[in-house]
């Protein structure tokens, strides 16, 4: 089949490269310009670098939404357009446009997860898996049916980074065969039970800021989530941020108000968390590595020397 691929950083640049390992041709590359933005410096391999190597068009958008694009990619004459991390709405007009449609590949277990970070997400609220689908394109973000999904299991101890290159690596299997399956000729593919669909925003700074009413448990798992090279979950002590950059849950139950710099454990120490830390049947969160704001990091037996005071939210 003729493919028309849309994708950003790694993402997109896995796909196109099991495109270009498959028995398919790649006829144009649309990919966005190239940004300073924090999170979009983390996994940036470049799509268009790697087209530009291979002799493919590549076309620069930030919204596909011009008459230049939507001429370019009929010129293609695709039979099917792949994307991958796509950042922006693609119109019907566009993903219609070829015979078979508009497989996109999102990297959470649809219909769960839709919309902006799902593997920071599942992180954090948990879940025992995470993995990539691909789905058939429709007027809904992320809603079409299911060509094809992968996952694998999250471990006691992944952070985002190894979740990331945990699902990256499912991008080559599943476009190669979500493709042999479309163009087997097969069209009997999986409705998305819109029952159990969730949709997540953007991460931005705020979602990073601990909040000790939070379990212990939870909290673990957003030090998780927010591991380099994702900005760090943070708090403040005695008026500066502190990054959280590595912790753990307590063996001991601890009581008392949510925040406060308790006692050491093990090779850290512990602050009391939880909405009803005030009952003392709560684990607390063992602090075990700070970083400051100039970008020095601690242990935190030795940033905390005295116990005592409180992690706030706000200065």
């Amino acid at each position: 089949m003729r493919v028309v691929m849309f994708g950003y950083q790694t993402w997109g640049h896995r796909t196109l490269q099991a495109l270009l390992d498959s028995d398919h041709e790649v006829a144009l590359v649309v990919t966005h310009p190239k940004s300073d933005h924090a999170y979009e410096r983390i996994w940036s391999d470049s799509v268009a670098d790697l087209a530009e190597e291979h002799g493919i068009p590549v076309l620069l958008r930030n919204r596909p939404d011009d008459e230049e694009l939507l001429d370019a990619v009929k010129r293609a004459e695709p039979d099917i357009i792949v994307a991958n991390n796509w950042r922006t709405w693609i119109p019907p007009r566009i993903y219609d446009l070829p015979r078979h449609g508009t497989l996109n590949v999102h990297d959470s277990l649809l219909p769960a997860y839709a919309g902006f970070s799902p593997i920071i997400w599942a992180l954090i609220n948990g879940e025992k898996e995470v993995g990539v689908t691909a789905h058939l394109m429709n007027e809904a973000l992320d809603a079409g049916d299911i060509v094809r999904q992968l996952a694998v299991e999250v471990g006691p101890k992944d952070t985002a980074a190894d979740l990331v290159a945990k699902t990256v690596d499912l991008i080559t299997p599943i476009v190669t065969e979500a493709l042999d399956l479309i163009d087997s000729g097969r069209t009997d593919w999986q409705r998305q039970d819109r029952s159990q669909a969730s949709f997540f925003h953007k991460r931005s700074i705020e979602d990073s800021r601990i909040d000790w009413t939070w379990p212990a448990e939870d909290l673990e798992r957003l030090v998780r989530a927010q591991c380099d090279p994702y900005p760090n979950a943070f708090t403040h002590y005695k008026g500066e941020r502190i990054r959280i950059v590595e912790a753990d849950v307590s063996e001991k139950c601890y009581g008392g108000t949510p925040g406060r710099v308790f006692i050491p454990e093990g090779d850290g120490v512990v602050i009391t968390a939880g909405a009803d830390a005030r009952t003392g049947r709560n684990r607390g969160l063992v602090i075990k590595r700070v970083r400051t704001d100039d970008g020095s990091e601690h242990t935190a037996l030795d940033y905390f020397r005295r116990m005592g005071g409180y992690l706030t939210a706000h200065p």
